[in-house]
């Protein structure tokens, strides 16, 4: 399954970054392998002193009830057909249906579950408490910030935010705040380097570092992994962030005191709530995420216990446990199913648990938040790399020691993805079934002997009782975060009122329920590139605004439209019936370029925030980190970032530093740099630097810009 020696661990950090960096503090972080159990170190993996107690009926009351509902809606589907007899057809049928009916089952009776803890005031545990004096930290905790490619502006007034929400906690010294950057972009990178001195002024900013790796081996999870080994040992836990995260200190503060309280737990996530979205599709999602999210985060924690998740960010993560058992090896064979592990998180989290450590989920707990893509095109470029990194997991589904739970992450991972094709597959075989039925001539009389004739018919009773039945359970757990954001104060009046709400809701449910199945194209169509092995590659997050030209829109989503008019010939042809039960798929499909022009507008999105509609209790009463988040944006000089090796020329501070952090020259016997010696012999060879940029591609021009040489000759170029 797996070559542990495919991805050795370095046996020392690459050096350089020196002027930007503390001491180094080594810390093993060993490849695991995936074939053999663990050494747990004394640790009993089903002992977790933090495990709730009753958690077996937990998860027998959710996996039980879904299964329950899953076999009474087979029944019901079953009795709709079963006068035409068993069919191939038939037969496929039955089964999609019943991986489709448990997969809306289990939402529906986890979100079951997360209603009544919402409702009691649940999700906390571990000690925490939501108010109150913060804990006194004993130890070191680093702040991680990974970046790549993102303007540098906006992540340092989020971090400047943190800061200064820490440092109101009195407790800022018992953090270091490290920003690794994995950024390609040479421009963006020197401009890094000068939000990072511009933050080093402030008086309250002097354990921040900074560092910028050549090289993004591994993506994230080596750009972690990389910190680990070169300075883990120097702290106790690690809180990791995202570019766009941004988190109150006093959450900050609560949840690294649960984590010295409780030294067998590995990791503390906390629910990121999205905000700042301007245009319709953004706002959709902080909507549906704030209203419907807490009650879902509420009902996996309830059954997760002490086996929950890991989603990349906004998470405080033992250091130690994260170093002896979130080593991740190379799987065999190339990408996209080879190569390095993409979504990394949910692995690190599962082989944590492996080796003994308790993961929990403290939904329970606001002052965590992200951002959304603005738009379906940007949430698609995303997906499709998380769809390519959650497929990779089935490849892990058989590592030696994995909880079940664990396993069960992955699983509803892999069909988070795959349940669109399957849906389309559905929607096929109902079109054809029919077909099949109008086709067919009916058996009156079979070989045995009747009194009556025998008269085929689709029981219209059963079949309107099983849609009832399942858009009840599709949609039931909208309506019970619905009633759960009424009976919380805060959450109906930021909202604009239990009317508004409603109104809120139904407007996303009919958008959602719209968008639906452009979605279920993109990500079928996202498997089938992934299945005939095309890699999703690296591209930085777009987050600011979604508008898109119109040609562009009708370029990209010409075919889903063209699809639905097929679907719709088709539905028609066999019978009026079949097509109006398609109805709410047909019409977003063949609306399908209206519908994204629409919802990526910042014009409709704000619209709709003017009329009190979409709205959350964020933006109505702002937390006082986003208060403050917005004043450090307001402060940043919005002037024209320069070009990298003007900005060196202008600022002599910033070169000296940036030559300070370079790495040191190339020793004999080291790999030869092959865009180093282009980009220098190009260099050299230029009689002005507008000359040397014009012929520099960007790899070349961050070599260049990586070497102390390479400055320096930039530097003696004239200008034109």
């Amino acid at each position: 399954m797996t070559d542990p020696t495919a991805h050795p661990a370095p046996a020392s950090p690459s050096p350089g970054a020196r002027a930007y960096l503390p001491p180094d503090a080594p810390l093993a972080m060993p490849v695991q392998n995936l074939d053999t159990a663990p050494d747990l170190h004394g640790r009993h993996p089903r002992r977790l002193p933090t495990r709730p107690a009753w958690l077996w009926a937990r998860r027998l009351f959710v996996f039980g009830g879904a299964l329950a509902l899953t076999l009474f809606s087979v029944d019901k589907l079953n009795r709709v057909f079963n006068s035409f007899g068993m069919s191939t057809l038939g037969v496929i049928i039955l089964i999609l249906f019943a991986i489709l009916s448990f997969w809306i089952s289990l939402s529906f009776t986890s979100a079951l579950a997360g209603f009544v803890s919402l409702i009691r005031r649940g999700g906390l545990g571990l000690g925490i408490h939501r108010h109150g004096p913060l804990p006194v930290l004993e130890k070191r905790t680093a702040i991680l910030l990974p970046t790549y490619n993102e303007p540098p502006d906006k992540i340092m007034a989020n971090l400047r935010a943190m800061l200064r929400s820490l440092e109101a906690t009195g407790q800022l010294g018992a953090f270091d705040v490290f920003i690794l950057s994995d950024t390609t972009n040479p421009d963006l990178w020197v401009q890094e380097e000068k939000a990072y001195l511009d933050l080093c002024r402030e008086p309250w900013a002097q354990n921040v570092y900074y560092r910028h790796r050549l090289k993004n081996t591994d993506r994230k999870a080596g750009n972690i992994g990389e910190w680990v080994r070169q300075f883990g040992n120097a702290y106790e836990t690690m809180l990791t962030l995202d570019a766009d995260s941004l988190m109150d200190g006093g959450l900050i503060v609560r949840l690294v005191g649960a984590m010295e309280k409780h030294p067998q737990v590995g990791l503390i996530q906390s629910l990121p709530v999205i905000v700042e979205g301007r245009t319709l599709f953004a706002r959709l999602q902080q909507f549906a995420g704030r209203i419907y999210g807490p009650m879902i985060a509420h009902g996996i924690a309830w059954w997760h216990g002490s086996e929950g998740n890991y989603w990349g960010h906004n998470a405080v993560i033992r250091t130690r446990a994260f170093a002896e058992q979130a080593g991740l090896p190379h799987l065999s064979g190339k990408p996209p199913f080879g190569g390095h592990i993409l979504s990394h998180d949910f692995v690190e989290a599962a082989l944590m648990r492996r080796g003994g450590w308790a993961i929990h989920m403290v939904p329970g707990l606001f002052g965590s938040y992200e951002e959304s893509p603005p738009s379906l095109t940007d949430i698609a470029i995303r997906d499709r790399r998380w769809c390519q990194g959650n497929l990779q997991h089935g490849r892990l589904l058989a590592t030696k020691g994995l909880h079940w739970i664990s396993r069960s992450h992955m699983l509803v991972g892999i069909g988070s993805y795959v349940m669109s094709p399957l849906w389309l597959l559905f929607l096929l075989c109902g079109i054809l079934i029919s077909l099949q039925a109008g086709l067919s001539h009916p058996e009156y009389f079979g070989t045995k002997r009747m009194l009556f004739p025998h008269w085929p018919h689709v029981d219209p009773i059963q079949a309107r009782d099983l849609f009832i039945g399942t858009m009840v359970i599709l949609l039931a757990p909208k309506a019970l975060a619905y009633i759960a954001a009424c009976f919380d104060r805060h959450t109906r009046e930021g909202s604009g009122g239990a009317g508004r709400l409603a109104l809120s809701v139904l407007i996303e449910t009919l958008i959602g329920g719209l968008i639906a199945p452009i979605a279920m194209m993109i990500q079928t169509s996202g498997i089938l590139s992934i299945l005939m092995g095309r890699d999703s590659g690296w591209k930085a997050q777009n987050r600011d605004d979604g508008r898109v030209s119109i040609k562009e829109v009708m370029h990209r989503y010409w075919i889903y439209s063209a699809l639905g008019v097929a679907l719709s010939v088709a539905a028609w042809s066999v019978s009026l019936p079949l097509f109006l039960w398609m109805l709410p798929v047909l019409i977003g499909l063949v609306l399908a370029i209206p519908l994204v022009a629409f919802t990526g507008s910042t014009v409709m999105g704000q619209d709709l925030r003017k009329a009190g509609l979409l709205l959350i209790p964020e933006e109505t009463h702002p937390p006082r980190i986003i208060k403050m988040a917005e004043e450090e944006e307001g402060h940043v000089d919005h002037d024209p970032a320069l070009e990298a090796s003007l900005a060196l020329r202008e600022n002599a501070t910033l070169r000296r530093a940036h030559e300070d952090a370079l790495p040191p020259p190339r020793e004999p016997g080291d790999p030869i740099d092959v865009a180093l010696l282009v980009g220098l012999l190009k260099v050299r060879e230029s009689t002005s630097l507008k000359v040397a940029l014009e012929r520099l591609t960007p790899k070349e021009k961050s070599a260049v810009l990586a070497n102390a040489e390479g400055v320096e000759l930039l530097a003696a170029l004239p200008l034109e």
